[in-house]
């Protein structure tokens, strides 16, 4: 039993990645600058505090993925 078919599943969902990011960067973008304000200077990033700019990006990568879907 090989484990090649697991790396070629695994290898094709890497190579769409950049086009569903592209798809989705105006989400990207806004969990980008978050993150960015929330980590400025000394401070440090908590879990939590840009769930909502997260949950939109997941949710638009997850849309963008079962639309390319074969």
């Amino acid at each position: 039993m090989s484990g090649q078919g697991v790396w070629l599943r695994a290898r094709e969902r890497l190579r769409r990645f950049p086009e569903l990011l592209a798809g989705c960067r105006d989400q990207a973008a806004a969990y980008g600058k978050c993150v960015a304000a929330r980590t400025t200077g000394s401070a440090e990033l908590r879990q939590d505090v840009c769930a909502k700019e997260f949950e939109a990006l997941k949710e638009c990568f997850t849309q963008a993925a079962k639309k390319t879907m074969k």
